[in-house]
């Protein structure tokens, strides 16, 4: 409809001007059917002629529905323009996430390896009486446990939490398989034929590996693991206090990540397949 800044436009007003400016006048005669006002409100006029002492009237034009409403984007097509304004957001906020997680693994993998952990090299015999030295995991991704046959419950827990791990990474396709390895630290008792009783418990691919007293505290001191026999009882049964970790190893044959108790099977999975994404070996 006409509008005058300031003053409604009446219809009274519309025919005064209707007189004064013929060209307004089929206007006029178009609007005296009340079918005629939606047409009537997209004629495109920019503005009324100005007349003697007045300003030109501007008019306006609005797209009015059959019920007399302004026509706007339907409810439809609102719904849509949220729901990708929200999954525009929701993958920005995803995107900024997994970037700051890629940001702490990084961080995190290269001050594990400053830490000098498992450097150097080892030599040990498996539960077959086979000489094993860390050349021979090379290649391939190792979870290594430190512990002994005659632990009461620790070292159990900390196994089957391992082999657990090893089997949930073994049923998702496409990744590549994951060694485990236990090394006793109580040489003494745990010679090759008590190596190859224990470890037939947990996992077909379980090795187990043992040596001299020299030879086993090398490789604990490689990996700054701590153990000490307590006192024996009448039986000549003891105790080994030890450090409580699992180690993994990258297939460059490099100390990677380590998981103390507080960590569950399905934490460590989680941990291996992200180093497993993020492995580039800097041997080649």
């Amino acid at each position: 409809m006409l509008r005058n800044p300031g003053k409604a436009c009446t219809w009274n007003a519309f025919c005064q001007l209707a007189q004064q400016h013929r060209s307004i006048r089929p206007m006029l005669l178009l609007a005296r059917t009340p079918k005629a006002w939606p047409k009537l409100c997209q004629l495109g006029v920019p503005a009324l002629p100005r007349s003697p002492g007045s300003k030109a009237l501007p008019v306006t034009r609005q797209l009015w529905s059959r019920q007399g409403q302004p026509q706007g984007p339907g409810l439809r097509a609102r719904l849509m323009i949220t729901a990708l304004i929200g999954a525009g957001l929701g993958g920005a906020w995803l995107a900024m996430k997994a970037e700051k997680e890629r940001g702490q693994h990084q961080r995190r993998t290269a001050a594990l390896r400053q830490a000098a952990v498992g450097q150097g090299d080892f030599s040990l015999l498996d539960h077959r009486g086979q000489a094993r030295c860390k050349a021979d995991f090379r290649g391939q991704w190792v979870l290594l446990y430190f512990g002994f046959t005659h632990c009461p419950d620790i070292c159990p827990d900390e196994l089957e939490k391992l082999v657990r791990a090893v089997r949930l990474l073994e049923a998702e396709p496409g990744l590549p398989p994951v060694q485990p390895v236990f090394i006793t630290v109580d040489p003494e008792r745990d010679d090759v034929a008590a190596m190859a009783r224990y470890v037939q418990d947990f996992h077909p691919r379980l090795l187990g590996l043992t040596g001299s007293p020299e030879q086993v505290a090398q490789v604990s001191r490689s990996y700054r693991v701590y153990y000490s026999a307590g006192p024996k009882d009448e039986d000549q049964d003891y105790i080994v206090d030890h450090s409580v970790a699992i180690y993994l190893l990258s297939p460059d044959g490099l100390f990677t990540d380590y998981y103390g108790r507080a960590q569950s099977a399905q934490q460590i999975v989680a941990s291996v397949r992200r180093h497993m994404a993020a492995f580039r070996s800097v041997l080649q």
